[in-house]
């Protein structure tokens, strides 16, 4: 027992503990954390701050709009309904189409207009927010995702995990939907994350369940070797998070639209964890890293170089 624990320290394993109580908690101010919580503010912050964020077609915030909710999609043919405040993806509807007077679903279902509204009273009595606090509903683009993943997702839209310390991104992974996650992008729901070289942004081992795998569940394709496409661009966007949010250890996920790029979905100010199974490489010794030269890292293109020159995937063995 022991041993396995010595082990596990020196590979620089981090667990949940010292996440908080050595990297999250002193560098995260609380009076931050809204900025993040509330997906409404996020973009706000990242369309002021210059950054793409999918279109924002409308917002409900009381019970009396909801009604009215079904003219202000009409001129869509597709489009997501979210939880402003809601987290590993529950809450969410992606509609991609319709069949008469129903919504088509990403599962292959259909909602009537009467299942749509009570979904979105739900949403707003706080069901799914961080909580249980009464919430807003975004209404808002659906993102087509980049071809480059299509052989290795299943049905829903990959995203980019980004693991950002005092503005370095120091780790990353790409999260793509299963059968099982009902074609979400959240690892706790059955998608797999599928690590990502900082350096060369190539997807490395995976992980689905807790377990290494080298194909997809799904497709049976492999998912290691992929090149992420933008992937400069990606770490310049998560380098920049640093000043959009003030909070020094943060997630980023980004999302890759097939005609507009990359696009930020959200930002989390208590990333998970399994990043680093996916990567099959602890985080300790990479955010340590980063502290102990912080006072050189001003700049957004020092940060970066920083990143590539100390975080390269190193050869597996075994």
């Amino acid at each position: 027992m022991f041993g396995i624990a010595r082990r596990l320290r020196e590979n620089g394993l981090l667990g949940i503990n010292a996440r908080n109580a050595v990297f999250m908690l002193p560098n995260n101010p609380r009076r931050l954390y809204p900025l993040v919580d509330d997906k409404l503010r996020t973009k706000t912050l990242a369309i002021n701050f210059g950054i793409k964020v999918p279109t924002l077609y409308g917002v409900v915030e009381f019970p009396s709009q909801v009604k009215g909710v079904h003219d202000m999609v009409a001129q869509y043919e597709d489009f997501v309904v979210k939880p402003a405040q809601g987290s590993g993806g529950e809450g969410i509807i992606v509609v991609l189409g319709r069949a008469g007077d129903q919504y088509r679903l990403a599962d292959g279902s259909l909602m009537d207009h009467r299942d749509m509204e009570f979904h979105l009273n739900n949403l707003l009595s706080g069901i799914y927010s961080l909580g249980g606090q009464p919430d807003k509903t975004l209404i808002e683009y659906r993102v087509l995702f980049d071809p480059v993943f299509e052989k290795v997702a299943y049905q829903g839209i990959p995203d980019i995990r980004i693991i950002v310390y005092f503005g370095v991104p120091v780790m990353a992974m790409v999260r793509l939907p299963t059968r099982m996650s009902k074609g979400k992008a959240n690892l706790h729901q059955g998608a797999i994350g599928a690590g990502i070289d900082i350096v060369s942004g190539r997807t490395l081992t995976a992980v689905w369940r807790n377990a290494i795998v080298a194909e997809h569940p799904d497709t049976g394709n492999p998912v290691s070797g992929i090149q992420v496409p933008h992937w400069d661009t990606l770490l310049d966007i998560s380098a920049r998070s640093w000043e959009l949010t003030g909070l020094a250890y943060q997630g980023i996920d980004i999302v890759l639209d097939r005609d507009q790029g990359p696009m930020i979905l959200e930002l989390n100010a208590r990333p998970g964890l399994a990043i680093q199974i996916a990567n099959r490489c602890g985080l300790r010794h990479r955010l340590e890293s980063v502290d102990e030269n912080q006072a050189a890292l001003t700049e957004v293109t020092d940060r970066i170089a920083f990143a590539k020159q100390h975080f390269a995937a190193l050869p597996l063995s075994g």
